[in-house]
């Protein structure tokens, strides 16, 4: 049977059937395997019976699925009661609910809780991308809905679907009005998106920095944060985002946490124009706040309280499990704790006991070297001038690490170079520390916001030298230039599209550049920043900002004029509205009542088509082919104006045989 045959009640149950698998598809990333293959199976056993006129299945077959459906939610979550628990059971009830209609009003329940459960998306993800698959599962559902209004002829699926949209176009502007204006929660409802079981929250860098750490997170192309400068961003050798201080090392991996306060606080002298920046941090389960090198200031965090440690870390005072967007002031000239000796250089020098003997002597042996920069040098050189390698796979590594990857494998990551330089300017007698962040970032020429992502992960080392104090070093420099003058993909070859290394180069998949690839992921990133920035950003703190704002500009003759231009708006809108919801058989009858006013006969007031039509055929004013075309017209009309209604279709069709009609009266 072609679907276009199927019975009417058949046809909106398979419609209500496919609105339920778009709300219920989303779910099946959050729910468990044995959830999401019950449901299917359900809503595949509702349309076998729909198609083939069974009789539902009675009550002692579907309770016992449901109670061991309820039981299995118990033992997955360990609980009836919570935001999955609850999310799992809904979606369940609703497939559950397909085998149990046997009334109109069983059919409302399921939409229902369909548009319910359409909100429960947001549980997990709020990006525009989840906005517009609930804007289709809500017109599915408005679509379901008036399809079980109609009685007598049903408009085609494509006409219930227009009449959809215009409902979710009328309300769309109620919607924004209420976005705006209603009071906001001060956090997120319920938890932070990705944050519950099997959420995808980001929690981006560690306190914690091992050989191989940072090559995992660097493969994961999420944003990390986005930043906005106030006029030309700077250079990228310039954007160095510093997040944590990593000066504790046990042979094994560097941590935060081994140095003590100094006893004045933060030496920090600046100098040189100041960059001004905004950065909007994506939802994490970190505290740590990125800010260029140097930070002149501490952010103004809403809803948080931020910190700076000794070392000039910024942070908040509980993990950032909502999108932060704070004002930044950085000088990239500075000079730190530059007096003439640190309060404690000891603990900047200390080493583990029996770990990486070689690095450990050779060190040693660069204190011949007088000169503090020149040891500095001499690392360096030994890194550009040797074979020493940059890549994403670097081998495995034993017990002295250092010694491995400096003799050895020569093979390694941005966290692989810092780590051995600081071991060996500690070594050497320097002061030295490891600093984790992201370095450099993705400038999008629509919008102007570099996003910098997982990616730009970064490390590198901090020495102290007498009157300069701590100086930023980079050793990943000395072996991949690439890496910081342009980006990771420039450093390391990344595999070419579909494996195919013809590919490598065509510019259609250049997605880093100027390629078609690269131009539509700027667009995507545009819109996606947008999205975030104004909607998912829209705190109660700027919801406050915007009501005040509009309060102040809202005054006196301002607010008559907006009121005078929404009444004129609205008045033009119904006439407008009025004049496209003229009926086109309508018209023709219209238009054949004015013809035949002006051949003095007028329909009278009372007179309806039948009797109009009965008239026009007894009179000779009319010759015999008008008269008849003009009887015929009116005939027909009638025959349409008291009969159910009819599709568009049919409606078009006769409205055209009426105005061939129509032509023939003189």
């Amino acid at each position: 049977m072609k679907p276009g045959t199927l019975p009417r009640d058949k046809a909106d149950t398979l419609l209500l059937l496919g609105s339920a698998v778009l709300v219920l598809a989303p779910h099946a990333a959050h729910l468990p395997l044995w959830v999401t293959l019950l449901c299917a199976a359900t809503l595949g056993w509702r349309a076998a019976i729909t198609l083939r006129g069974k009789r539902m299945p009675s009550a002692l077959v579907l309770l016992p699925i449901a109670a061991a459906a309820m039981a299995g939610v118990q033992f997955s979550y360990q609980t009836l009661i919570g935001r999955d628990a609850g999310v799992a059971m809904l979606v369940l009830l609703v497939a559950f609910k397909m085998l149990e209609m046997h009334a109109r009003r069983d059919l409302y329940v399921v939409i229902f809780l369909c548009f319910f459960l359409v909100l429960t998306n947001f549980f997990y993800a709020q990006g525009i991308g989840t906005a517009l698959l609930m804007v289709a599962a809500v017109l599915a559902l408005l679509t379901t809905q008036l399809s079980f209004q109609f009685t007598g002829a049903v408009p085609p699926l494509r006409s219930r679907l227009a009449m959809g949209a215009k409902m979710l176009a009328f309300a769309a502007p109620v919607a924004v009005v209420l976005f705006v204006v209603f009071p906001r929660l001060g956090g997120p409802l319920w938890s932070m998106p990705g944050s519950g079981p099997g959420g995808g929250g980001q929690s981006g860098l560690s306190e914690r920095m091992a050989p191989g750490q940072m090559s995992n997170l660097a493969m994961s192309g999420e944003p990390a944060f986005r930043a906005r400068f106030d006029g030309p961003p700077p250079n990228r050798e310039q954007l160095y985002w510093r997040a944590l201080v990593l000066d504790a090392y046990d042979g094994v991996a560097w941590t935060r946490g081994g140095s003590l306060p100094t006893r004045g606080g933060v030496d920090l002298n600046v100098r040189g124009q100041a960059l001004r920046y905004e950065v909007t941090l994506e939802p994490s389960t970190a505290r740590w706040l990125f800010t260029l090198e140097m930070p002149g200031q501490v952010p103004q965090l809403t809803g948080y309280r931020a910190r700076v440690s000794h070392q000039l870390e910024l942070s908040s005072d509980r993990p950032l499990n909502q999108r932060v967007r704070y004002a930044m002031t950085s000088y990239p000239e500075y000079t730190l704790d530059g007096a003439d000796a640190l309060d404690d250089p000891n603990q900047w020098l200390l080493l583990p006991y029996g770990y990486n003997p070689r690095a450990l002597a050779a060190g040693i042996a660069l204190r011949k070297e007088p000169e503090p920069a020149r040891r500095v040098e001499a690392v360096l050189r030994q890194f550009r001038e040797q074979p020493y390698s940059y890549t994403l796979e670097p081998p495995l590594l034993g017990r002295h690490a250092v010694d491995e990857f400096l003799y050895g494998t020569r093979a390694g990551f941005c966290e692989h170079y810092s780590g051995a330089f600081v071991f060996l300017m500690r070594a050497a007698g320097i002061p030295a520390r490891v600093v984790t962040g992201y370095q450099g970032g993705e400038l999008n020429p629509i919008d102007g916001y570099m996003t910098v992502r997982q990616s730009d992960a970064h490390a590198w080392a901090e020495v102290w030298l007498r009157g300069r104090g701590w100086v930023r070093v980079d050793p990943t420099a000395a072996v991949a230039p690439e890496r910081v003058r342009r980006n990771l993909a420039a450093a390391v070859e990344a595999p070419a599209p579909f494996g195919i290394d013809a590919l490598r180069g065509f510019s259609l998949f250049n997605a880093g550049g100027d390629g078609l690839l690269g131009r539509l992921r700027n667009a995507i990133g545009a819109v996606n920043n947008g999205w975030n920035q104004w909607v998912l950003n829209y705190t109660p703190e700027r919801q406050r900002g915007v009501m005040q704002s509009l309060q102040t500009g809202l005054s006196g003759w301002r607010f008559a004029a907006l009121l005078t231009f929404i009444a004129a708006v609205l008045l033009l809108t119904r006439i407008l509205s009025r004049h496209r919801e003229i009926d086109p058989v309508e018209a023709v009858y219209s238009s054949l009542c004015k013809r035949l006013a002006h051949l003095s006969l007028a329909r009278a007031a009372d007179e309806g088509p039948t009797s109009y039509a009965a008239r026009i055929a007894a009179t000779q004013r009319l010759a015999p082919p008008s008269r008849e075309a003009a009887a015929e017209l009116l005939r027909r009309y009638s025959a349409w104006r008291y009969a159910p209604p009819q599709p568009q279709l049919q409606r078009e069709r006769l409205a055209a045989t009426l105005k061939s009609l129509l032509s023939q009266v003189r």
